[in-house]
């Protein structure tokens, strides 16, 4: 599988920040994950899961940012999704894949900037040059 040059040309900046995350298929299968964030940003965020959820599809997500208040509770669309190398020993055919929030309310966008520019300040940018494989 060939590297998606799409990953590099982000809105938001992302930052490494282990979250876990629940995420429910919308779809006919209506599989439910529960996984972590490889990196999160204010748009979307990036999760390892075992099994493939095909492009566009439209989920629901429940993101524990590990701070005191609510899990985010909202809406998405798979972007892009990318199956993990075999030779990847710590997560072998694993995927990656992207979501971008759909319905992110104002008081959640404003945690997530929060904890972002505070990791940016800190050095944990996720690199624009990254590649999830």
């Amino acid at each position: 599988m060939t590297m998606w040059s799409g990953l590099d040309r982000r809105r938001f900046p992302r930052v490494y920040y282990p979250c876990l995350v629940t995420i429910r298929n919308m779809g006919v299968d209506a599989d439910i994950f529960l996984t972590h964030t490889e990196n999160i940003g204010v748009g979307g965020v990036c999760l390892t899961l075992k099994k493939n959820v095909k492009i566009f599809s439209k989920v629901t997500l429940e993101v524990d940012l590990l701070d005191t208040e609510e899990h985010v509770k909202c809406e998405g669309k798979v972007v892009w999704s990318v199956r993990r190398s075999s030779e990847d020993k710590k997560k072998p055919l694993f995927y990656d894949v992207g979501v971008e929030f759909a319905d992110l309310n104002e008081k959640d966008e404003q945690r997530l900037t929060t904890i972002v520019h505070r990791l940016i300040k800190h050095g944990q940018k996720v690199p624009e040059n990254h590649s999830q494989q």
